[in-house]
């Protein structure tokens, strides 16, 4: 059975959870435990604190963790990156006032910058010959300049909201985040079978998304001049239909495109225009 830890709370503990439940594995939440067994699928959830699971994972307390690119990387524990998971994405970067004039990653010479990730900003700032002061925090770094504990702040971003509602403004973003499921680098023969199940289906659930799978009536004779505007998976289904001279065309349209296509294929002579929603995809 694989352990993988979890964070135990937050968004990237919803979007996980959201994961497992299209993935099919059934787990037991309703009462907030430190470990909890699937129904139907050789796995078992240890929940943790973020900031934990990669050490967890590396010693082998669990063999796999999803967890922030941040705190992975933050954190320089010997585990590996087994997959990019592609939810729960943010960035690091560095804020100041909203009202100070900012010319360049000079401005932080000699400045005192407030943060919960000193080993990232302090190796960006090497990088970049800048010298300055980190004071570590563990709470509310985005408060730090508004009380003269800094001069800046380093910390995740999302929205950004938070930085406008603390008068910041976000100037160097030092790196980008998402979640990753990490693993172990002694796992077993046996758990690296269940581990290839597990990704297979986080596979197929991650490549239905933004998949939209669409059937449409079509004159037979602009049957080709439909399927050329077509970027679908593969070669579409094309079959005739009862009424002579019309046939029925069956793909898969990517959502970051689907309007443009659609509207083509509108002005090209396409028909009752179906359009339903893919859970999964096996490629």
């Amino acid at each position: 059975m694989l352990r993988i830890a979890v964070q135990s709370k937050g968004r990237l503990f919803e979007d996980t959870m959201a994961l497992f439940t299209e993935a099919d594995i059934k787990l037991s939440t309703s009462k907030r435990t430190l470990l909890t067994q699937s129904s139907n699928f050789p796995v078992e959830v240890l929940f943790l604190r973020d900031d934990d699971i990669p050490q967890c994972v590396a010693n082998g307390v669990a063999d796999l963790g999803i967890v922030g690119e941040n705190e992975f990387v933050e954190r320089a524990e010997k585990a590996e990156i087994v997959h990019r998971l592609g939810f729960s994405k943010c960035r690091l970067s560095l804020a100041i006032h909203k009202e100070t004039e900012y010319n360049g990653l000079e401005w932080f010479n000699h400045k005192k910058i407030a943060t919960s990730y000193p080993n990232i900003l302090k190796n960006f700032l090497a990088e970049q010959h800048i010298e300055a002061d980190i004071h570590v925090i563990t709470g509310s770094v985005e408060i730090a300049p508004a009380i003269g504990l800094a001069d800046a702040i380093f910390d995740i971003v999302s929205s950004g909201s938070t930085l406008i509602s603390n008068n910041l403004k976000e100037v160097e973003v030092v790196m980008k985040s998402e979640a990753l499921l990490i693993g172990n680098k002694h796992m077993s023969d046996e758990k690296k079978e269940i581990l290839q199940e597990l990704l297979f289906r986080i596979n197929a659930v991650k490549t239905a998304e933004d998949k939209k799978y669409v059937l449409m009536n079509v004159p037979t004779d602009k049957v080709q001049e439909i399927v050329a505007v077509l970027p679908g998976v593969k070669s579409p289904t094309i079959m005739p239909l009862a009424t002579e001279g019309w046939s029925s065309i069956h793909t898969v349209l990517d959502q970051k495109c689907f309007w443009e296509i659609i509207g083509k294929l509108k002005a090209i002579g396409a028909q009752g225009i179906l359009v339903l929603p893919i859970e999964k995809m096996i490629l």
